[in-house]
């Protein structure tokens, strides 16, 4: 079974990635790419809703009733690092930033 942390804040960025903060202090990027041909995320794909992703229940959610699993999110993320942390928690305001904090 892997690690069980809620998602405590979640930020939608170009290319169907993640910066999200879970509630062990860590910022990571889940790339939700490989998710978008498939059910129910398909419905995000090329959508303005993609970028409505907001957490609920310690998981991250859009509308029409579409989430993802936690534990998905951590296992699969890329730990951002510390500096790189820091300047985004500064610079988060609602606004859509490029992949400036997710590597590639």
């Amino acid at each position: 079974m892997g690690i069980l942390l809620d998602v405590i804040q979640v930020q939608a960025q170009t290319d169907y990635k993640l910066v999200i903060e879970f509630e062990n202090g860590e910022l990571r990027c889940f790339d939700m790419s490989p998710y978008m041909d498939q059910k129910p995320w398909v419905k995000l794909k090329n959508s303005p809703l993609f970028y409505r992703a907001s957490v609920d229940y310690g998981t991250v959610v859009w509308p029409g009733e579409i989430d993802i699993d936690p534990e998905t999110l951590y296992e699969l993320s890329e730990l951002i690092e510390p500096s790189s942390a820091d300047a985004f928690r500064q610079k988060l305001n609602g606004e859509h930033y490029a992949n400036s904090y997710c590597h590639r």
